[in-house]
Order: structure tokens, then C-alpha cells, then sequence
């Protein structure tokens, strides 16, 4: 079934959006055609700004409307420790569980070589330059636990090896509230290597 082009046209574009098939992209269409004129046009003018106001901060590159951003310019987080994650995503979650705790530095990517992505393809060379600037005692690398992640966590550990930095990992393995019955392999054996003592919460076994 065919629409008129200009419903095609906005079909098409929705289609685009991660996880939107063409029957969702429909309902959404013919919903925006009944929408009224107010709502489209203060649809429209948030989807202009998106692209017009948002930036990328230049202290720690998380994606802003003000400069610095709003973690960067929070006095009331530490400031020798940051927070390396992949993505702007990632800070929300972390921040969900640690409000206000500690600053960021935003790679936008990591190391994959089959992709073709280096070190200087990301913002490591900015972050070595950050921890020089700034003092940092501890870096935070909270990067996926995928091949890329580990790999890049592991190349800014040897980077800063110099900057008498510590380097801590986040923990990975089995989920609270999980069961190893359901658990695959990797996880388990990611969970058994990042186990802690009892006796001592704080530390990790080797």
C-alpha cells in the first residue's frame, strides 16, 4: 500500500530511527497528521534545536546546551577522580546510582581495529591531556565489558602508566538478584575473577 509522497516521505524517514519498522513508522505518521498544528510545529522546533544548541562539552565531552557542561561546572564533585565511559548514554547510568560523585571524560568509541578505529580516532589523547592539566589521581575506566571495551581500558592504563595515576576497572560478572543457572560462561568467568573477600569488601582477590 502506497500513501501520498509527502506520507511516504515522513514514512520513510521514521524508518530510520533505531528500532522503528515500517508499521510503527505508519501509526506514528497518520498520528502526526492528526496532531494539531501547536504540537507539529513545537515538535518541529525541538527537533532543530537539537542539532543547532547541542555540543559536545570541552572539558570532559559529554553532549551539552551550556559550557562547560553541567558535571563539569558541579563543584561538589571530586576532583581528582574521573569517570572514563564510552558513550554520553553511559553517565545517566551511572549517575543514577552515584549522584553527583564524580566528573567525566566521554571517549565516544573505543578501540577496533577491524572497524578501523584507533586510539586517536577517540578522545584518548584529549583525556591523557586532561590528567596532566587537571591532577587527576584515579581514573575510573568504565568502558563496556566487550573485547573493544577491556581493550581500550587496557591501552589507557598503559598510556598513563607515566602519570602515576591509579587505574581502576568497574567489576563485571553476575547481576544482583541473578542465577548461574541462567548465566553464560564468560560472565561467570568474569564474576569469579573479580571476586572480593569476605573479610574485606574493598579489595578484590587476585
Amino acid at each position: 500500500m502506497y500513501y501520498p509522497e509527502p506520507i511516504e516521505r515522513l514514512i520513510e524517514h521514521l524508518t530510520r530511527l533505531p528500532g522503528i519498522g515500517r508499521k510503527t513508522a505508519t501509526r506514528l505518521t497518520f498520528f502526526l497528521l492528526h496532531a494539531n498544528n501547536t504540537y507539529i510545529a513545537d515538535l518541529s522546533e525541538s527537533i532543530a534545536q537539537l542539532k543547532e544548541k547541542i555540543r559536545l562539552c570541552s572539558i570532559c565531552f559529554n553532549i551539552t546546551d551550556i559550557e562547560p557542561c553541567q558535571y563539569c561546572r558541579d563543584e561538589h564533585r571530586g576532583k581528582g577522580i574521573i569517570c572514563v565511559v564510552e558513550e554520553p548514554s553511559h553517565i545517566m547510568m551511572i549517575e543514577s546510582s552515584n549522584p553527583r560523585t564524580y566528573r567525566y571524560h566521554v571517549l565516544h568509541g573505543v578501540i577496533n581495529p577491524i572497524e578501523g578505529i584507533g586510539p586517536e580516532d577517540i578522545r584518548i589523547p584529549e583525556l591523557k591531556e586532561r590528567i596532566e592539566r587537571e591532577g587527576v589521581t584515579e581514573l575510573i575506566i568504565a568502558t563496556n565489558p566487550t573485547i573493544e571495551g577491556n581493550t581500550t581500558a587496557h591501552y589507557i592504563a598503559e598510556l598513563t602508566k607515566s602519570l602515576h595515576v591509579r587505574i581502576t576497572r568497574i567489576a563485571s560478572g553476575i547481576p544482583v538478584g541473578g542465577d548461574l543457572v541462567y548465566t553464560d560462561p564468560l560472565t561467570i568467568k568474569s564474576a569469579i575473577e573479580n571476586r572480593r573477600s569476605l573479610s574485606d569488601d574493598s579489595q578484590p582477590l587476585s
